[in-house]
C-alpha cells in the first residue's frame, strides 16, 4: 500500500513537472542578426586614406577615407581649359550681337524722329519705310548670327556638363560613412586599389539587433506587427535574461523549417520567419541564440 501511494504522488509530481514546464517553453527560436551595410568604393584609384577598424564604433556623414583623384582632378583642368578657349568665341559672338542690338537701339530712336515729322507732314513717308527696313534687316542679322553660331553655345553646355560629371566623381571619392554604428569587417587596406563596387568595409548598427525566430502555422495569429514580445538569450552565465521586443515582419510564405532551430512542434516541417527588434545593451552579439515568446 506504501508503495502503491509512493508511486501514485511520483505520477502525479511527473506530470505537474511536465505541465509546468511546457508553460515556460518559449514560442519561437532563432538567432540574432543585425542590419548590415556594406560600404563599397564608387570610384577607381588609390586608397590613400582610411579610417576604420573592426570593432570601433563611427557616426554617420564621417569622412572616413580618400581614393586617390589625380587623373580625374587634372582631366577636370583640361575640360576647364577647353571650356574657357569655348568662352572666348561665345564673348565674340555676344559682341557681334550687342554691336547689332546698338545699331537698332539708334535706328528706333531715329524712327521715333521721323514718326513726329511724318505727323506735320514734314519729311515724305519713304523715310519711315527705310527705317523699319534697316531694323527688319538688323532683325534678320541677329538671327543668322545666333543661327550660325548655335554650335558654340551647345558646346558651352556641353562643356558645363562634363564638369559637373568630373566634380561627382571627385566628390565621390571621399568615403562618407552612411550610418552610425559598428565596424563588423574591414576588407581593404589603405594604398591598396580599389574599383567601382569593391566593398570596403562592413558597418550595423548594433544599438538595435534583431531575433530572426520561426513560428509555426497554428502561431501566425498570435504574431502582429508591433506587438511586444519577450526575448530570452544566454547571459553568458547559464542563465536567460529577458528583455522586450517588438516584431517588425511577419513572412508571408511558409520556409522548411532551419536545421538550426527547433520549434515547439517538432514534427512541423513548415514555420514562418518574424523579426523581432530588440534594444542591445552589448550583450547580445549578432548569430548568438535566441528565444522569443508571446505575451498574454
Amino acid at each position: 500500500m506504501k508503495n502503491t501511494i509512493t508511486l501514485t504522488s511520483l505520477i502525479i509530481i511527473s506530470i505537474l513537472f511536465s505541465c509546468s514546464g511546457d508553460k515556460n517553453k518559449s514560442d519561437a527560436y532563432g538567432n540574432f542578426e543585425a542590419v548590415e551595410v556594406t560600404v563599397s568604393s564608387e570610384v577607381q584609384g588609390k586608397m590613400l586614406s582610411l579610417k576604420v577598424e573592426e570593432g570601433t564604433n563611427i557616426d554617420s556623414g564621417i569622412t572616413v577615407g580618400f581614393i586617390d583623384t589625380t587623373n580625374t582632378w587634372l582631366k577636370l583642368k583640361q575640360v576647364e581649359a577647353q571650356k574657357s578657349t569655348i568662352q572666348a568665341k561665345v564673348s565674340n559672338v555676344i559682341s557681334q550681337i550687342n554691336v547689332q542690338n546698338q545699331q537698332k537701339a539708334n535706328l528706333n530712336s531715329e524712327k521715333k524722329r521721323i514718326e513726329k515729322l511724318l505727323k506735320d507732314k514734314a519729311v515724305p513717308e519713304k523715310q519711315l519705310d527705310d527705317i523699319n527696313n534697316a531694323i527688319a534687316l538688323i532683325d534678320k542679322q541677329i538671327e543668322l548670327i545666333k543661327t550660325q553660331n548655335q554650335a558654340v553655345f551647345s558646346e558651352l553646355d556641353g562643356m558645363d556638363y562634363q564638369i559637373k560629371q568630373i566634380q561627382d566623381q571627385i566628390r565621390r571619392s571621399y568615403l562618407i560613412n552612411p550610418i552610425k554604428g559598428t565596424i563588423l569587417e574591414k576588407y581593404v587596406e589603405q594604398s591598396e586599389m580599389v574599383v567601382p563596387g569593391k566593398a570596403i568595409y562592413k558597418i550595423a548598427n548594433l544599438d538595435e539587433i534583431i531575433l530572426r525566430a520561426y513560428i509555426s502555422e497554428k502561431q501566425l495569429a498570435n504574431a502582429k506587427i508591433n506587438q511586444t514580445t519577450s526575448v530570452f538569450f544566454d547571459d553568458g552565465k547559464g542563465e536567460l535574461k529577458e528583455v522586450n521586443g517588438t516584431i517588425t515582419w511577419v513572412s508571408s510564405q511558409s520556409e522548411f523549417t532551419p536545421k538550426i532551430i527547433q520549434t515547439r512542434d517538432e514534427r512541423q516541417n513548415l514555420v514562418y520567419a518574424v523579426k523581432i527588434k530588440v534594444k542591445n545593451d552589448g550583450s547580445i552579439k549578432i548569430g548568438m541564440p535566441g528565444e522569443m515568446k508571446f505575451k498574454n
